[in-house]
């Protein structure tokens, strides 16, 4: 990717999303049945897909939030917000994973993270932690909210990338050593389904050529049946090279030697291949500039990594994509890319997986889905994201305060509330989010949102749930994934709507 820049902090406005979702009801973890929720326990693979415990399939459609592999020692953002609220605001946008990098600057003896605002209750129950213990907390609300968790050794250090998997400073042991501590630290902790061992790896790592100090493939194997020996449940995510018989690619992106030498670990169904594809904001590549860009894409992605998930040997991860869309070059890439990355009737609804570079807006070569404020969502980006996103999982618990313009107490009647905030408002337009609350204290079947509109606003697109439009008046169903909620439990969608400088309707929450 030939990045130098990721960690140019941004002058963050102080500005604080309120909470706009919580968790889906609660599921038995260890025991889930054909009935659960896809995405219960941990995943396998088989074939092209990654399939829940139960056997169903699953998707991964997510983003990264990076940090941990700086000197902060933690994710970025949280001298703006709290955590929960980023990572409620994750959901709210449909997104069901987050992947995580780290250094392993973040196990050494009192690493603490840095640039926490712990001011007015934000962070609070982060004060004083470790790295670690962030990374902690931040997994079991991650898990609560619905969302899964990869875990990616990005660097060996806090100060830059690695061609290599080892420095002279931080050893193939000390890597190894680092993946099964994490590995053994979340066994029976479902939210985090596996681990990405090392960003980008690039020249002069090579894949098959059977040189133990630059063979990435051997590497892999080394690793990867190391954290299976501690956790034998997770998923073994593995990037490409840069360069394969004289072939050269992104960085990580080159997964053209898996054809001839495949990485065969000790427990069967774990290998999830994982690619990484950028713009021009990241760097030239000859393809941008083929006369037939951007129909040439496909044909170059099914020759770097594509041909793994089209010929069924493996599933295909494309762990970070990324652009600032400034260019009409990369706007055409991520169009095409999106598209690429659909699911199509032609393998049976099988997709690739994918998690998005990134949450973060400090990303010097790609920004990222949110703005400089560290709250407001680049909707044009997030817009092209729209059709490839996938249900969310089920989660663990309630994930956050409810509040809201009406609802019910206590007693064994269903009750829930809703609240709405506008997450951006441009005039010409606006994007809402709206949290459902179970505040009963029996679980709810189903629920329904209903609302009358002072002006003439007309929602234009709506996820997580249905709706239909009379006139002013809105009424809104729970989808399939989201409508079973345990007391204390929450839910969330989001809609996009126009004009905007709509006032605030006042909402009706009914629940069965």
């Amino acid at each position: 990717m030939f990045r130098t820049l990721r960690r140019a902090l941004c002058t963050a406005a102080a500005a604080l999303l309120l909470p706009l979702t919580g968790a889906y009801a609660a599921q038995a973890a260890d025991a889930p049945t054909a009935a659960a929720a896809p995405g219960a326990g941990y995943w396998h693979t088989s074939g092209r897909q990654i399939l829940d415990a139960a056997g169903q399939p699953v998707r991964i459609a997510g983003i990264n939030w990076f940090g941990f592999e700086t000197s902060n020692l933690v994710v970025h953002g949280l001298w703006s917000r709290d955590y929960k609220s980023m990572i409620d605001q994750v959901r709210s946008l449909g997104y069901n994973t987050l992947r995580i990098p780290y250094s392993d600057d973040i196990f050494k003896p009192g690493a603490t993270p840095g640039g926490i605002d712990v001011s007015g209750g934000k962070n609070a129950d982060l004060q004083g932690l470790t790295s670690l213990q962030v990374l902690d907390r931040i997994v079991a609300y991650a898990g609560q909210d619905g969302l899964k968790v990869i875990l990616d050794r990005h660097r060996p250090d806090s100060a830059g990338q690695s061609a290599l998997w080892y420095t002279a400073s931080v050893p193939e042991s000390t890597w190894i050593a680092n993946l099964k501590s994490l590995a053994a630290r979340y066994q029976g902790q479902d939210t985090v389904i596996g681990i990405d061992l090392h960003n980008e790896p690039h020249d002069p790592a090579c894949w098959g050529c059977g040189d133990q100090a630059t063979d990435w493939r051997l590497a892999a194997q080394r690793a990867g049946n190391a954290v299976l020996s501690a956790n034998p449940d997770l998923l073994v995510f593995v990037e490409g090279v840069q360069t394969y018989n004289g072939v050269s690619g992104w960085w990580g992106g080159n997964l053209m030697g898996v054809a001839q030498y495949p990485v065969q670990l000790s427990v069967p169904g774990r290998v999830v291949y994982s690619a990484h594809d950028y713009a021009t904001s990241v760097a030239q590549q000859s393809w941008f500039s083929d006369p037939s860009f951007p129909a040439n894409m496909p044909g170059v992605w099914d020759k770097y990594w594509g041909y793994i998930f089209k010929q069924n040997i493996a599933p295909v991860w494309v762990g970070e994509f990324g652009t600032t869309l400034q260019s009409a070059v990369d706007q055409k890439w991520l169009a095409a890319l999106a598209d690429y990355l659909r699911p199509t009737s032609t393998y049976g609804a099988d997709s690739f997986h994918w998690t998005y570079w990134s949450l973060n807006p400090n990303s010097g070569d790609t920004g990222g889905i949110l703005k400089d404020d560290w709250t407001t969502v680049d909707t044009v980006k997030d817009g092209y994201l729209a059709g490839i996103k996938a249900p969310l999982f089920p989660g663990g618990g309630s994930g956050g305060g409810g509040g809201g313009d009406n609802g019910g107490g206590g007693g064994s009647a269903p009750a829930c509330s809703a609240s709405y905030t506008v997450s951006s408002d441009w005039g010409g337009g606006f994007n809402a989010e709206v949290k459902v609350a179970n505040t009963g204290t029996v679980a709810l079947k189903s629920w329904k949102v209903t609302w009358t509109w002072g002006g003439a606003q007309k929602i234009s697109s709506l996820w997580n749930a249905s709706y239909t439009q009379s006139g002013a008046s809105v009424t809104v169903v729970n989808a399939a994934h989201n409508g079973t909620l345990a007391a204390g439990g929450a839910a969330s969608f989001g809609f996009g709507a126009a004009p905007g400088g709509a006032a605030t309707p006042t909402l009706t929450c009914t629940a069965a």
